[in-house]
């Protein structure tokens, strides 16, 4: 690819034409992903990100100061200075939401970047390593040219009751190969990558906490999305298909849904050392995996609450169009599911407000509501969809086909029978249900549970940082009990 700073739309999409990278599909190489039918909604999805930071209504919001160069950069790679940026970038991600009624990508590799910054130097304080400095050196770039980030996190882990040097394919979780002069070799896989075919860097990040004998799968590393040995294959979504048969049944034909996730294989890929970030450094393995998840799970209220303001949008569109919008029971729904997303959106701005710095100078989400964010993401997701499905009725699950509508033969009985009140057209009607279906779907529930950790992780970081032992002396002391040393 070539080095000249992404600004536009057009720059973005004329830059992953000039990749190339390894991308299949239905086992198939796909040539250019900018006119892949499966692809093209998410490049869209993502290029809004590029578009809305030229906006000189959303500009301010949208891009910041870098503090390595003064430079003004795209918000996308910014690594957070304050509380502000903190607000901002949830702000941001809720606008996105509303503007794509998708995933627009970004912001695993945002997450990804904002925790290798700190962790970095704190490695380098300990270990007296020159990570940090390297990586300030790869964040520059990123920032000048405004390159898309893929943060790989998920390895595919085999079986989850072993360790990584104990299972017996060890290439189930990324690791090093080989160590040369000029730089090392991985070898492994990253699953439910997120934008990974429609990105320029893949940040390759370890998944969980390791010990000493897993010290070659402590690796973190930049590497070229067309580096030799990246092999991309691209994940199936729930009604894939409709992406290829016309616009109506998408229900988002512009922006589709989730992100466009891929398999990403690394098949003895050359990490050259200025572009690697931690090589055995396993005792950093732990906070760097926390240190991003927290930014993670701080987005989840903002992008999720973002959607949902548009599926509550959907949804009071479609009661009217059928005339019960004044019923009681219709309305004590919507503000059922108004009352959710400002719930979880509220989960967003309190972990950015109680944030606080680091050493490195970067500010931190505050971990303990973060993961409270996501994991109310994960329940209050599914009564969304199941308020939404009560109100749009089964027809979302039943309802002909977008060629059903169009044809001479048959389109006159749909057009007909799937009537709503007298001044809205039909076809209207069928747009709004299938967005509903659209956004309510198995592929776009399954990432608000999966995506950032599962309930279970969130859990755990609940009971390491609830402080339990300080709420047992509050009981004690107001119950008369005296503590004991």
């Amino acid at each position: 690819m070539k080095k000249e700073k992404i600004e536009t739309q057009e720059d973005y999409i004329q830059s992953l034409k000039e990749l190339d990278h390894q991308v299949y599909y239905r086992g198939d190489r796909v040539a250019d992903v900018t006119e892949h039918p499966a692809i093209i909604p998410h490049i869209n999805a993502a290029a809004m990100t590029y578009e809305l930071a030229r906006d000189p209504m959303h500009r301010e919001l949208m891009t910041a100061a870098s503090h390595l160069t003064g430079h003004e950069i795209n918000r996308f790679t910014h690594i957070h200075q304050s509380i502000d940026d903190l607000l901002k970038k949830v702000r941001m991600l809720r606008l996105l939401s509303h503007k794509t009624g998708s995933c627009y990508q970004r912001c695993v590799g945002l997450d990804g970047l904002n925790a290798l910054y700190s962790v970095t130097f704190e490695m380098d304080q300990k270990h007296g390593t020159g990570y940090h400095k390297k990586f300030r050196d790869f964040l520059q770039e990123v920032q000048d040219r405004n390159v898309m980030v893929v943060g790989a996190m998920t390895d595919v882990k085999g079986d989850r009751s072993l360790a990584p040097s104990a299972q017996d394919d060890p290439d189930l979780y990324v690791h090093v190969v080989d160590r040369r002069d000029d730089g090392i070799v991985i070898r492994g896989a990253k699953a439910h990558q997120t934008g990974a075919v429609n990105s320029h860097e893949i940040l390759v990040l370890p998944t969980i906490t390791l010990r000493e004998r897993d010290k070659d799968f402590a690796v973190a590393v930049a590497v070229p999305a067309d580096a030799p040995g990246v092999i991309m294959i691209f994940g199936r979504q729930t009604n894939d298909d409709r992406k290829m048969q016309g616009e109506i049944d998408i229900g988002n034909a512009r922006f589709s849904l989730v992100g466009g996730e891929a398999l990403v294989v690394f098949e003895d890929v050359f990490v050259p050392w200025e572009r690697v970030f931690m090589c055995g450094e396993c005792d950093f393995s732990g906070l760097l995996v926390e240190r991003f998840a927290t930014y993670h799970r701080q987005n989840y209220g903002a992008c999720k609450g973002g959607l949902a303001d548009v599926l509550i949008g959907a949804c009071a569109l479609a009661v009217e169009q059928i005339g019960v919008a004044g019923a009681s029971h219709v309305r004590d729904k919507i503000a059922e599911m108004i009352h959710l997303t400002e719930t979880v959106y509220a989960c967003s701005v309190a972990c950015s407000a109680q944030g606080y710095r680091t050493p490195s100078g970067a500010y931190y989400a505050d971990p303990l509501l973060a993961n409270a964010c996501k994991h109310n993401i994960t329940r209050v997701i599914y009564e969304l969809g199941r308020l939404g499905h009560d109100l749009a009725g089964g027809v979302i699950a039943t309802l002909p086909s977008e060629q059903d509508l169009h044809s001479r033969t048959v389109g006159r009985y749909v057009e007909k029978y799937f009537k709503g009140v007298k001044d809205v057209p039909t076809e209207e009607r069928i747009r709004i249900l299938r967005l509903i279906e659209n956004m309510t779907g198995g592929t776009a529930l399954a990432e608000s549970m999966h995506g950032a950790g599962s309930p279970q992780a969130q859990r755990i970081m609940y009971l390491r940082l609830g402080n339990l032992e300080q709420k047992k002396k509050l009981a004690r002391r107001l119950a008369g009990i005296k503590d004991v040393e």
